[in-house]
């Protein structure tokens, strides 16, 4: 995907993005805040010199590592900082339970045998550990913290970012730039979801960076059978699980910031994710095929919608192409197991009482499913005309997802900054949609009794209500607070 879009003029009639759920970015009246297309890059262009972009997409502005090491310290000083064994034993609980079920890649047997061998080491002992493992522990220390309820948001986030920048230090007495392994893989993956929930963005898209060339160093890109044919089978279907964990946090960040996918040269396949007993699988019957469907999705995602956006091209250049791609999506949603397709609210409600670990996977999975399937109902090109009610109904499926997410986890809704984004997104897509309709002759009539429409600006409401409550109070979310000022503006 290298060719480029038409030469465009530098004044002020340059043409617009050509994908309508783009559009909406550039287009609304929100763009003064920050809320603008995003393919013109993280960083560079002007609206992010602003204050106010951070406010709406977590840009921040500090270095995301605060330092609390001295030069001779060493691991044995990121050691001395960890909780003590009981601390540790609850962050990790809530880690497993939290984050886990939506990126399974750890194997938690193998994990916990590690970290009990660790605590049962004499302190002399305890500091000439992996750094590696030591990093992987700090860091899921600090997923585990950010979504803990029994202490205040900013103690939270100062617990979290200390033992985040522990993990850090850790790497780098690891040497985590010229040395890599499965562990400090696994580090890396983590710390970026760390640093994108903690409202640094762009410090996660710069980090996941390093950590993509590393895995590529490793070769987790290749088929295991083919680079390490000779390693056990457990040994490979740990490379696949990283490397699949790994391609999806590229793949799905990039559908959020409109940017180059990275992870994009690879000969692993999806069917060679082995299911036994020793798989993670053990844990629960459906994360064998909760990873199958999200890489799958992934693959599908990185091809045809992450590279045209990152270079302003259409999604779809006919309507051939785009019926194509629609029937590709529904294709990969047949292929998801029931349990992932037929829910409604209520079913999940009723499931969270006994399986918490699948209604977080298939809201989720739905999630990403749907917002991407919006973006393709959404695209727009010379011959290919935006399909209204494709786009609302498959944003209203994904916003829906973000809803349900809300009302039975809301602890874990406001600590996502992915599925809050996305959420964000789809709102102001429906938005657009709206506020273009309202231009057709009749347009007011048919948004008022058409009941896709109704219920458009029904997602739009419901929207708004939960960021005021994410942006309430002193330590409110400032984010979620702009985030209101800006979809108000498609009420009015």
């Amino acid at each position: 995907m290298t060719k480029p879009p038409k030469k465009r003029g530098d004044g002020p009639d340059s043409p617009i993005p050509p994908n309508f759920a783009d559009r909406s970015l550039s287009t609304s009246q929100g763009a003064s805040r920050g809320a603008i297309a995003l393919s013109t890059g993280l960083l560079s262009n002007v609206p992010y010199s602003k204050p106010g972009a951070s406010n709406v997409f977590g840009i921040g502005s500090e270095h995301p590592f605060a330092n609390y090491w001295t030069c001779e310290g060493g691991l044995p000083e990121v050691i001395s900082v960890l909780p003590d064994k009981l601390q540790a034993d609850i962050l990790l609980g809530r880690y497993f339970e939290c984050v886990d079920p939506v990126y399974p890649m750890l194997h938690r047997q193998t994990f916990y045998a590690d970290y009990e061998h660790f605590w049962s080491l004499p302190p002399t002992e305890k500091n000439r550990v992996d750094a590696a493992f030591v990093a992987l522990l700090f860091v899921m220390l600090a997923l585990g913290t950010q979504f803990v309820t029994s202490t205040s948001p900013v103690e939270r986030k100062q617990t979290a970012e200390f033992y985040a920048s522990a993990s850090n230090q850790a790497l780098r007495m690891n040497s985590y730039l010229s040395t890599a392994s499965i562990r400090s893989i696994q580090a890396m993956v983590l710390i970026t979801y760390f640093l994108i929930n903690d409202n640094h963005a762009s410090d996660g898209w710069a980090f996941g960076g390093i950590l993509m060339r590393q895995a590529y160093a490793m070769g987790l890109h290749r088929d295991p059978n083919i680079v390490t044919p000779n390693a056990p089978t457990f040994e490979k279907d740990q490379r696949r699980k990283v490397w699949q964990a790994v391609l999806l946090q590229d793949t799905f960040l990039t559908v959020l910031l409109s940017l180059p996918p990275s992870a994009t040269h690879t000969d692993v396949t999806v069917d060679d994710l082995i299911e036994d007993s020793s798989s993670i699988a053990n844990s629960n019957p459906t994360d064998t095929a909760y990873i199958r469907g999200s890489w799958t999705l992934a693959n599908l995602v990185q091809e045809t919608i992450c590279s045209p956006r990152s270079l302003d091209l259409p999604i779809c250049t006919t309507q051939r192409h785009k019926s194509k791609l629609i029937a590709d999506f529904r294709a990969v949603y047949r292929s998801f197991p029931d349990i992932f397709r037929s829910w409604d609210a209520e079913s999940l409600a009723l499931m969270s009482q006994s399986n918490k670990r699948v209604v977080r996977q298939t809201l989720f999975l739905t999630s990403n499913y749907f917002h991407n399937l919006m973006l393709v109902h959404a695209s727009e090109s010379t011959d290919v005309p935006l399909n209204v009610r494709g786009t609302l109904e498959s944003a209203h499926d994904a916003i829906t997802a973000f809803f349900v997410l809300y009302s039975l986890f809301e602890v874990e809704a406001k600590v996502w900054w992915v599925f809050n984004h996305r959420a964000f997104l789809e709102a102001l897509c429906i938005g657009t949609v709206l506020r273009e309709a309202m231009k057709e002759p009749a347009g007011l009539e048919a948004v008022g009794k058409d009941p896709l429409f109704v219920r458009a600006r029904a997602d739009i409401t419901r929207m708004i209500q939960i960021m005021q409550v994410m942006g309430e109070g002193e330590q409110g979310s400032e984010t979620a607070r702009t985030r209101v000022d800006v979809l108000r503006e498609f009420l009015v």
